[in-house]
């Protein structure tokens, strides 16, 4: 177990959809759980109003929230999660969400949980908006706590040229003891994900999916 992992004992995760931990921090929460890490994973939404339907198609608009909920509970139970929150905001409606009400949400996560690490999307540099809104909310609700107060903030980026603007990733994740908790993880979310090293049609130690998926990149977000 190394430094970081003794540090950081108490973990919140907060991302907008189900599937947004699986490729995004997986492999790193099943890594800090293994070293006895208490992690929660606050879902904001159950991704009611995605496109992907399954291949071949097995969900409709109807069941989809609910197909969508158990996957989610499959994934977290994947990584070891043991304490999921879905706080039941509508899918892709972040963005506009009253502010007061998102960011109490999150404080009053922080207040009860006290995590020394929170994961949340790069605001600006995730692609969608329900990302860009969530990451927005942590960082501005832990923005203004005092200083001494603030826990480490984690932020996930990918969109294009992100590197441009924000550098390359302070902190990278080696997750390839971990492609078990990971791949699983990702697998859980059937209705989304269809590619053929994510479905088991490949083996796990198969060197493209560790190059694919044995590390993850994180940004540490930087208060002004």
């Amino acid at each position: 177990m190394n430094n970081k992992q003794i540090e950081h004992q108490r973990i919140l995760v907060v991302f907008p959809h189900p599937d947004d931990e699986a490729f995004s921090s997986s492999g790193t929460l099943a890594k800090y759980i293994k070293g006895g890490a208490q992690v929660t994973y606050a879902c904001l939404t159950l991704g009611e109003m995605g496109r992907n339907m399954g291949i071949p198609p097995f969900a409709n608009r109807v069941t989809l929230p609910i197909i969508r909920k158990d996957e989610l509970i499959e994934s977290s139970n994947a990584i070891g999660i043991q304490d999921l929150r879905m706080l039941g905001f509508h899918d892709k409606m972040i963005e506009f969400e009253d502010p007061e009400l998102l960011d109490g949400h999150i404080l009053a996560l922080i207040k009860e949980l006290n995590p020394s690490l929170v994961i949340t999307f790069y605001p600006g540099y995730s692609v969608h908006p329900d990302h860009d809104a969530t990451g927005a909310a942590v960082t501005r609700t832990i923005g203004r706590l005092p200083a001494e107060e603030r826990p480490i903030v984690y932020c996930c980026a990918f969109s294009n040229n992100h590197e441009e603007s924000i550098g390359k990733a302070d902190v990278i994740e080696d997750v390839s003891g971990f492609l078990a908790e990971k791949m699983a993880s990702i697998r859980a979310h059937r209705s989304q994900f269809q590619a053929p090293e994510l479905v088991g049609k490949r083996e796990l130690d198969d060197e493209q999916i560790r190059n694919r998926f044995g590390r993850e990149a994180f940004w540490t977000y930087k208060f002004d």
